[in-house]
């Protein structure tokens, strides 16, 4: 499988990491959109299904973004991990995988992550009106008083 990951998307990718029979492929946020639709797409490759999406605060205004695909043609797994910086922001690839719209609206209500190009982003599961963005590390571990 790493050799069709390499031949499919090798000169796009930044890093791609086995480790516990797991892949890990490491992109450029500009080149997300591409990627995804070359593993979808790619004939050896048929990762078809994303089966999560996970936003993590690394702190100092650096962002990781990591979606979990499946391939059920192949009965293989692998993660892609983008890296963001001060600017907050990816393409969506919500036309590539309709399920990441959930995962989008996620992470942009949790961790403030927007996605251009998203059909509906917004709050999906803090209420109206709320402020902040709990899973960022500087959110406030207490309450207003």
């Amino acid at each position: 499988m790493k050799d069709a990951l390499i031949q499919t998307c090798g000169d796009k990718l930044l890093g791609i990491h086995e480790a516990y029979g797991e892949t890990t492929l490491e992109v450029r946020p500009e080149d997300l959109v591409a990627i995804a639709r070359q593993l979808r797409d790619g004939e050896l490759l048929k990762f078809e299904f994303l089966s999560d999406r996970t936003g993590i605060d690394c702190g100092a205004g650096q962002f990781e973004v990591v979606y979990h695909l499946l391939s059920m043609a192949h009965q293989k797994r692998v993660r892609l991990k983008v890296r963001l910086s001060s600017a907050r922001e990816l393409p969506s690839v919500v036309p590539v995988w309709p399920a990441a719209n959930w995962h989008e609206r996620e992470a942009f209500d949790m961790l403030g992550i927007l996605f251009s190009g998203h059909p509906d982003l917004k709050r999906i599961l803090t209420p109206d009106g709320f402020s902040g963005h709990p899973l960022q590390k500087e959110y406030p571990l207490r309450g207003e008083n």
